[in-house]
């Protein structure tokens, strides 16, 4: 079995809970929130890919 990476399971984790957060503000019509949920959405993406091919890199 191999073994967890828990810093990419953290990044995916943020990941989908700002994904949620954007439907959340959606429904409450708040722009600021949309906008910080996206944001934080691809910075959580963005780290995780680039976390995921340093890692596949080094093996």
């Amino acid at each position: 079995m191999k073994q967890i990476k828990w810093l990419l399971l953290l990044c995916a984790l943020l990941a989908v809970v700002s994904m949620a957060f954007i439907g959340v503000t959606l429904a409450e019509k708040n722009v600021l929130g949309i906008c910080l949920s996206i944001v934080f959405a691809m910075i959580f993406m963005g780290t995780g890919f680039t976390l995921k091919r340093k890692l596949n890199v080094q093996s």
